[in-house]
């Protein structure tokens, strides 16, 4: 079963529970804020999604903003931007779905379709 990790609060995050629940897709939701997802199960999306690490990153969010890490990221090993975004769920973008074999960052219906459907 996916996991959904999102921010109930998140327009974008509820767009997507509807596209799963409008195509069948057993999931599971965890709130970002509470359940966040710890630094293993990052590591583990990060390596398995093919993405930079930068797209784990909630650029758009108020934590983003006020730690300024537009400047600090690059600066930073992985390792402590793994460590960074295990501290705070809202630092991750959302929504964050984990499956066995699937990693999606962020809803994009179109990648949504190639990849669960």
């Amino acid at each position: 079963m996916l996991k959904v990790y999102c921010y109930s609060r998140c327009s974008t995050c509820k767009k997507a529970l509807k596209w799963l629940d409008d195509h069948g897709i057993d999931h599971e939701v965890l709130d970002i804020r509470s359940e966040h997802p710890d630094e293993s199960v990052l590591r583990r999306c990060y390596a398995g999604s093919g993405l930079p690490l930068r797209r784990f990153f909630n650029t758009s969010g108020i934590p983003y903003r006020t730690m300024g890490l537009s400047a600090k990221l690059p600066g930073m090993t992985e390792a402590e931007q793994l460590a960074l975004l295990a501290t705070d769920g809202m630092l991750v973008k959302r929504p964050l779905v984990v499956g066995d074999d699937i990693v999606l960052v962020g809803f994009r219906e179109e990648e949504w379709r190639d990849r669960l459907l």
